[in-house]
């Protein structure tokens, strides 16, 4: 299947009019095995308090129950504690916690009013919810985890929210895709082979424009060192990064930022940070390789994948 990466130019938009309504979006993070997450949700609350965002939601792909109690704590200190948030059901989830033990230090230490991820609501059905209620063509989806919502959403038959399917809803209301997902020109990216058979669905048949920030982007972007250089500064967020920084020489200047590129492309657009290149994805496995295809395919299932600019700053949002 071919794709276009650089979906921006599929539609005629009034630039001036974009940059100045807030991106309606939706987050769904498998917050927890990597604390870029953290960083990924620290830069939505950032853009949304520039007004350059809306979240919708806050989405786990991981039914690790020490994730909804982490994702709460954050909506919670950046002022946004009734921001709904939504978990996997499916016995088939993905479960993963953190080497590091950063969630329990969170729980331990920062107020929340969830417990466990198991008391938080189904995040396909919160995902139709919301669609549902959306403008047309309107939501931006960023995936930073597993794509095993997503799948489960392609497949979800109409309900209570909507008569259409989950493969017509998604058409309908989402505008496009920005996933962390691959390693580009070829690779195996812990996003798509944790759940490999998802990440095919997902690729193969998502009814709208996807934008791959693709491993090899967040590895060249070094986030954190500025963070807990500050002294004044008192944030779950900041606790996280000193805590991981210690924890591993590799990251002792900082972490690399796979989910913060994502989400700051899903707000603000490839450039100037990012190019785009067209082509086509393709799947074995966890595997992934790229066809470079200047063409694309020009039509609703688009795809294209960021490169590298060369601004080393690109990722200063997470440090502020």
């Amino acid at each position: 299947m071919k794709y276009l990466f650089l979906i921006f130019i599929l539609y005629s938009f009034d630039v001036e009019a974009q940059v100045k309504k807030p991106v309606s979006i939706i987050l769904d993070t498998d917050i927890g095995p990597d604390y870029d997450d953290v960083g990924a949700v620290a830069v939505l609350h950032a853009l949304a308090d520039k007004g350059e965002a809306r979240p919708l939601a806050i989405m786990a792909s991981n039914k690790n129950e020490l994730v909804g109690p982490t994702i709460d704590i954050l909506n919670i200190y950046f002022g946004r504690p009734d921001l709904p948030i939504g978990a996997p059901k499916g016995a088939d989830a993905p479960d993963r916690g953190a080497v590091q033990k950063w969630p329990e230090m969170l729980v331990k230490k920062y107020p929340h009013r969830i417990n466990a991820t198991s008391e938080v609501p189904d995040a396909i059905e919160l995902y139709r919810k919301i669609l549902s209620a959306e403008p047309d063509h309107s939501v931006t989806i960023v995936t930073v985890g597993f794509l095993t919502n997503l799948a489960n959403l392609l497949d979800s038959k109409a309900d209570k929210y909507s008569r259409l399917s989950g493969r017509e809803l998604i058409g309908k209301k989402v505008s496009h895709l920005v996933s962390m997902a691959g390693w580009f020109p070829k690779g195996r990216e812990y996003n798509v082979f944790i759940d490999s058979l998802a990440s095919a669905k997902v690729f193969l048949n998502w009814p709208t424009p996807v934008v791959y920030s693709g491993g090899e982007i967040g590895r060249q972007i070094i986030t954190g060192k500025q963070l807990i250089a500050d002294e004044s500064l008192h944030s779950p967020v900041k606790d996280v990064f000193a805590l991981c920084m210690a924890f591993s020489q590799e990251d002792h200047n900082g972490r690399m930022s796979w989910d913060e590129t994502a989400v700051l492309t899903a707000i603000k657009g490839p450039e100037p940070y990012f190019g785009v290149q067209r082509g086509q994805i393709i799947l074995q496995g966890g595997y992934n390789e790229w066809k470079d295809d200047a063409a694309g395919y020009e039509g609703p299932q688009s795809c294209e994948a960021l490169q590298q600019n060369g601004l080393a700053d690109a990722g200063s949002t997470a440090d502020q």
